[in-house]
């Protein structure tokens, strides 16, 4: 058995499984534990970019796990960000019944314009910090988040059969407005090859004989999330939910209302 493979995997999936989880937990307290929950999060932010500058330059299979769990230690104040309505948008209503086409793009950019433009920043912040560095796992751990989240919002928007909407906060239901809920959509396709193509080229890197401790690890984290994230695209248009993997995050939005 391959441990070097193994393990990086099993911990992707666990950290995976156990932080959205949190997230999800710690979203659904009440209103007035966002400020606590932000400045943890902020605190969070800082000893991340410190630890993936720290790691860069250690192309070992220990650089390799601290940068991956900085990358996601970063994705996860964005994440947070968004969901306690920090980081959103100028437009804080619902769509329009009426809008249609560009028009409802254009409502729909407006809704999440800050947090898009907050992730396109922070990936051009890492890029430029580790442009050079000899340990990428960090880039292209936060790279693989971004684009395969920016696919997952774009088929939500089209249109998928599980929107997921009882995972907004109260104060921003109203982004469900520009879901849309149908059985599939023409992108969706698109996306489950491209993720499942780079997950199998992933894997086939990271099995490659020819590689060292560090990059068979670096090549399991990234085969592992982008398998997770084809996994998450498939739940979006299943006849399933993906509630109960994280049966015991609900329990705190089952708390009386403020």
């Amino acid at each position: 058995m391959n441990w070097q493979l193994l393990l990086p995997s099993a911990f992707t999936l666990a950290l995976w499984w156990a932080s959205t989880g949190l997230i999800l937990y710690i979203d659904g307290l009440p209103r007035h534990t966002y400020k606590w929950t932000l400045g943890a999060a902020g605190a969070l932010w800082l000893a991340a970019m410190w630890a993936l500058l720290a790691s860069a330059g250690d192309a070992t299979v220990r650089g390799a796990y601290i940068a991956f769990c900085a990358a996601l230690g970063v994705w996860a104040w964005h994440e947070m960000a968004l969901l306690m309505g920090l980081l959103t948008g100028p437009r804080r209503t619902a769509c329009p019944s009426g809008a249609a086409g560009w028009q409802r793009v254009k409502y729909a950019v407006q809704a999440v314009l800050y947090h898009e433009l907050g992730l396109l920043l922070q990936f051009a912040l890492l890029a430029l910090m580790l442009r050079d560095a000899a340990n990428q796992v960090g880039l292209c751990s936060f790279a693989i988040l971004y684009v395969m989240r920016l696919s997952a919002k774009l088929n939500v928007f089209l249109g998928v059969r599980n929107l997921n909407e009882k995972w907004l906060p109260p104060d921003l239901r109203y982004l469900h407005s520009y879901f849309r809920q149908r059985a599939a959509n023409h992108l969706f396709p698109i996306s489950v090859i491209f993720s499942t193509g780079l997950a199998g080229l992933a894997w086939q890197a990271a099995l490659d004989p020819a590689s060292d401790a560090f990059h068979a690890a670096a090549g399991s984290f990234a085969a592992t999330l982008f398998t997770l994230a084809t996994l998450e695209h498939w739940l979006m248009v299943l006849p399933l939910s993906a509630d109960a993997l994280w049966g015991w995050a609900w329990r705190s939005r089952a708390r009386p209302a403020e």
